[in-house]
């Protein structure tokens, strides 16, 4: 351990003690903030791995809060379980190497145009999101692919303002893109069953419609954007439609292996989206399609293969942030950060509130890497300041909130794919900061006109 991590562990015991010593009485609030704010340091500040200081959450929660029964009951939530599924499902489309197959498809349809490929390298962001939960996944998925075809087209002419906003572009869309569906990312599953709540049952279509449109918008937006601060250079159209259409041809003809996957994910998502009709939760769906990709006959691989796919690790993280989350509500102390602002403005200023709070969650996101971590604390609270104002439905709030909150515009800091995409020395932090800066005007922007407009149609 290095000594800023020894004194980062030193600084949180000392809160601890402080915070839980038997000599006199503290509120269940005081309490509460001072855990949110160990916890929140830690794994920030990367003491330990994810895992081990949520095991510590786990112990701080079981002694002052819960019991360690109501603590282990998290691990049986839905949304974690399809958190687990969601996982084999991503790695049986990976492993049978249809993905491989499904990105080059859609990147070969740019027949040679740069701004085609620019253009369809965030539609692929866009697709992935349907069947790969980790964002980290996709962007690992298709930068090693960009990054093939920009070193081929570097080798025979210029492509720096095409390399800038192809990785760039990944940098900013897969964030984004997780958002569309409710399985496209952690941080959206967490979303998806907090939100749930807050109505008779957000299924996995209307969660589609949701979300759905403002992305794509804002996909076309930010294409615009690049084209205007990057202008492509002039390449060899005929050497980049060769370069896709010979690692096409590496592939072979579809395997039994990719059929099956087809099928089983096709399936899959036709049941998630025919919930109301079958009545089987998205979660259950979930588990039964990765069930299907291990029985024999109709899998690809055994159980000992397919549970090494499965990032034990970020489930019992995932699992932590919701007994965090809980533990906020239940103390009272979401209530108390909601009040805040409340108590201070008069029903009328609700559009004020709005602002200011997704104003608030736009700037602190500059300073978390781990977007679930921050949801955990940014979105009861934003689900309690909604419920402040009864005239006004609190779902709409969240929902921006989650919007606002999930992208990182600005510093490479901001999420594991900025570092992966940054790592490839295609843009600087300047270029990223100059696209980023205006991307990020346009988004806020346009989340404020779709929890106005368009979310007040189709809800």
């Amino acid at each position: 351990m290095t000594k800023t991590k020894r004194m980062i562990f030193s600084a949180s015991l000392l809160i601890y003690i402080l915070t839980f010593q038997p000599f006199f009485e503290t509120s269940i609030v005081v309490q509460a903030i001072m855990s949110l704010i160990i916890i929140q340091v830690l794994w920030i500040g990367g003491v330990f791995p994810l895992a081990f200081s949520s095991l510590l959450l786990m112990l701080l929660l079981s002694v002052h809060f819960f019991t360690f029964t109501e603590t282990l009951s998290y691990f049986g939530s839905e949304i974690v379980w399809l958190l687990f599924a969601t996982f084999i499902l991503a790695g049986a489309f990976i492993e049978s190497g249809l993905a491989s197959r499904l990105s080059l498809k859609l990147l070969s349809l740019s027949k040679g145009s740069s701004r085609l490929l620019v253009f369809f390298s965030f539609v692929l962001m866009f697709v992935l999101s349907l069947f790969i939960p980790s964002n980290v996944g996709k962007a690992g998925l298709v930068s090693s692919m960009l990054d093939s075809i920009v070193k081929h087209l570097q080798s025979v002419g210029k492509a720096t303002n095409l390399a800038k906003s192809l990785f760039i572009g990944l940098t900013l869309i897969v964030p984004i893109s997780g958002a569309v569906v409710a399985t496209g990312a952690s941080s959206t599953l967490y979303a998806y069953g907090l939100l749930g709540e807050l109505t008779s049952g957000l299924d996995y279509v209307q969660w589609l419609l949701f979300m759905g449109p403002p992305i794509v918008v804002f996909i076309f937006v930010v294409y615009g954007l690049f084209l205007v601060i990057f202008p492509l250079e002039s390449i060899d159209a005929q050497l980049l439609e060769t370069v896709i259409e010979e690692k096409l041809q590496g592939l072979g003809k579809m395997s039994i292996h990719e059929w099956k996957v087809l099928g089983i994910i096709s399936l899959t998502v036709f049941l998630w989206m025919t919930e109301s009709v079958h009545g089987f939760s998205v979660a259950l769906v979930a588990l039964f399609g990765a069930v299907l990709t291990i029985l024999p006959g109709t899998g690809i691989w055994k159980w000992e293969v397919a549970g090494k796919k499965v990032n034990w690790d970020l489930i019992l993280f995932f699992a932590a942030t919701l007994m965090l989350s809980n533990m906020l509500i239940k103390t009272g102390t979401v209530k108390w950060f909601a009040s805040l602002l409340t108590d201070t403005l008069a029903e009328d200023s609700y559009l004020l509130v709005v602002l200011l709070v997704l104003g608030v969650t736009a700037l602190l996101r500059l300073f978390f890497v781990n977007v679930l971590g921050f949801l955990t604390i940014i979105l009861p609270v934003a689900i309690a300041i909604g419920e402040a104002f009864p005239s006004h439905d609190p779902l709409f709030l969240a929902m921006g909130v989650f919007l606002v909150g999930i992208p990182g515009f600005i510093l490479i800091t901001q999420s594991p794919i900025h570092l992966i995409s940054y790592d490839y020395g295609y843009f600087s932090k300047k270029d990223l900061f100059r696209v980023g800066s205006i991307a990020m005007v346009l988004w806020f922007g346009l989340v404020v006109l779709t929890m106005y407009g368009y979310w007040m149609v189709v809800y």
